[in-house]
């Protein structure tokens, strides 16, 4: 039992496989955004009371093993990571690479 969670009323063990693609799965994640990308997810994760357990960067996709307490959905937690990571490149990479169009990761 050293491995569950809990929560006032609740004891939970949920891990879930997640992979996701950068738009039009461009070989986008590298240099620079690689470097930060692995620290901007963690911290996102962590505003939404999750923690990753394991994860690869690869060059066109991401995997994530991320824990993701009951009271929030799934889809909820990875649309917020990816929206708010999305925002992140674009705001601290896109100005420097033209590679990226708008916000579109």
């Amino acid at each position: 039992m050293s491995n569950h969670d809990h929560l006032n009323h609740s004891t939970w063990e949920y891990k879930y496989h997640v992979v996701f693609t950068p738009t039009y799965r461009k070989k986008a994640i590298f240099g620079l955004i690689r470097r930060n990308l692995r620290d901007v997810l963690h911290r996102l994760s962590r505003q939404k009371e999750c923690v990753i357990e394991d994860g690869h960067l690869l060059l066109d996709h991401v995997h994530m093993m991320i824990s993701i307490p009951p009271k929030h959905s799934v889809s909820s937690v990875i649309g917020f990571m990816k929206g708010k990571s999305s925002i992140w490149i674009a705001q601290n990479i896109a100005n420097k690479q033209k590679n990226f169009l708008g916000h579109k990761f």
